[in-house]
């Protein structure tokens, strides 16, 4: 059985290899799949403090508002505002059709915009994940 400890450091140092790893694909001109990470890293973020929270292994869901709130976070209205929208880049099990609207909505410029967000809101969360060590 490994520790609350190990599983917080197991998400946050998996939430760091996948910023990492949006950031390449954003360079790669992977816009939708750069999105994608960028859910990827706020969803690990957020089991970390879910797990620091409930002392347990956080629950098999994708929903950051979800996440926020069993977190008991209470993070600002805008960002959980956020939250919202970067729910919609997690794209694996969707519909082919909305795959496709997704993939045209994802210009350079629309993912450049949500890659500063995310990665803001990724570096606020480091920030009070170290407060709260």
């Amino acid at each position: 059985m490994i520790t609350i400890e190990e599983q917080v450091k197991y998400w946050t140092n998996s939430a760091e290899r996948d910023f990492e790893t949006m950031k390449v694909l954003l360079n790669s001109k992977r816009y939708p799949e750069s999105l994608f990470f960028g859910h990827v890293v706020l969803e690990k973020m957020l089991k970390a403090f879910v797990t620091m929270e409930t002392k347990e292994q956080p629950p098999k869901i994708h929903n950051l508002v979800v996440l926020e709130k069993l977190a008991n976070l209470n993070l600002s209205n805008d960002i959980k505002d956020y939250f919202v929208v970067v729910n919609t880049f997690n794209i694996r099990g969707r519909y082919d059709d909305y795959k496709e609207a997704f993939y045209k909505t994802c210009t350079k410029e629309y993912t450049e915009e949500h890659f500063r967000k995310v990665s803001e809101t990724y570096k606020n969360l480091c920030q009070l994940m170290k407060q709260k060590k």
